[in-house]
């Protein structure tokens, strides 16, 4: 997807700094919605597709990370999170709860449009749908089965087991290099445009979340096993 056809949806209670934001990205040709809290965005979700939503986590009555919690895993809109400088709290509890990215406060716009065009470049991969010609894109482990050509993951009932963007795009590398070790700058430069500067332990955060959703013991993981030193083995045998 290009920005001439994404919509983005701006969950911010400071009005300047909404507006600010909704007529940069509109000047560059991307669709811009504004909420100015958790009830605007869910009503604007119910009636309107939306590619990416950046929201403030510092917001009065409901806070930007009690909206995410509400929020997943029912959307999987991608969601850039707005902190204050330095919170690394903030930023690792909205990496827990499915954040996909954030971006610390005063915003800078030019940035701000970097991580869109980031996420939306991975969306539109994940999205992409070939046909399917052999059973190659289809891995099986444990109950589940990741299907790459519709970019989903199954449970053992046929049932969609929900995953973030981030999350598919781990599983996803993990399923390429079955039996293999991976460190995190592997990690990274496999499931991540380049251009974005990660939090240092991201990658830690986010397989502990998909462990949760796939081993039977995420403190005993089977599946997505713990390299000490090195990184982690996806081994679903």
């Amino acid at each position: 997807m290009d920005n001439q056809n994404a919509h983005v949806l701006v969950c911010d209670d400071e009005l300047d700094l909404r507006e600010m934001v909704q007529e940069y990205l509109r000047k560059r040709g991307y669709k811009a919605s504004g909420a100015s809290g958790g009830d605007q965005l869910r009503d604007i979700l119910l009636s309107t597709p939306i590619d990416i939503i950046i929201m403030d986590i510092n917001m009065p009555n409901e806070d930007g990370l009690s909206i995410l919690r509400s929020l997943r895993p029912e959307h999987t809109t991608p969601v850039i999170m707005l902190t204050a400088a330095g919170d690394v709290v903030d930023r690792i509890i909205g990496l827990e709860m499915g954040a996909d990215d954030y971006l610390g406060k005063p915003v800078d716009l030019r940035e701000l449009e970097a991580r869109i065009k980031a996420l939306l470049r991975r969306e539109a991969l994940h999205g992409a749908k070939k046909p399917q010609t052999d059973t190659d894109n289809l891995t099986r482990f444990g109950e589940f089965s990741l299907d790459k050509d519709a970019a989903k993951l199954l449970a053992a009932d046929g049932s969609e087991v929900q995953l973030t963007a981030m999350e598919y795009s781990l599983l996803k590398v993990f399923s390429e290099n079955k039996g293999r070790v991976l460190n995190r700058d592997q990690l990274l430069e496999q499931a991540h445009d380049r251009s974005w500067d990660p939090f240092d332990r991201s990658i830690d955060i986010r397989i502990s979340r998909l462990r949760r959703k796939i081993e039977t013991n995420p403190e005993k993981p089977e599946i997505i096993k713990t390299v000490r030193g090195i990184g982690y083995l996806f081994d679903p045998d």
